[in-house]
């Protein structure tokens, strides 16, 4: 039991890695294009692109996860990334859960 809570632990640890912040993303972009758009560098596991209540808009920035660490390589190696005629702003990101952030500030 101690050892597959040692792999879930790991893999949770992995996976923090292959996430990418995207922002500046033009309103008229959806998820699915945006995903469409980053699979050419690898494996898109999941995006999220967070949306306004008020508005109904999303709010121009997203999460990109990654299967591998690689990918996230390919893509930062690109030195731009337009998507409609808008350059986006890229940044590896490492997501905390808020449980993690807490007992971190304690």
């Amino acid at each position: 039991m101690a050892a597959s809570s040692a792999v879930r632990a790991a893999g949770r640890r992995s996976r923090r890695l292959f996430d990418i912040f995207v922002a500046e993303i033009p309103w008229t972009v959806s998820s699915k294009e945006v995903k469409e758009y980053f699979s050419q560098f690898g494996s898109v596991q999941r995006c999220q692109l967070p949306f306004d209540r008020d508005t109904g808009f999303h709010r121009r920035y997203c999460w990109i996860k990654f299967s591998a660490p690689e990918d996230v390589q390919n893509v930062l190696q690109k030195d731009s990334h337009i998507l409609e005629g808008s350059k986006l702003t890229l940044k590896q990101q490492s997501r905390r859960r808020r449980s993690q952030r807490r007992s971190q500030s304690e």
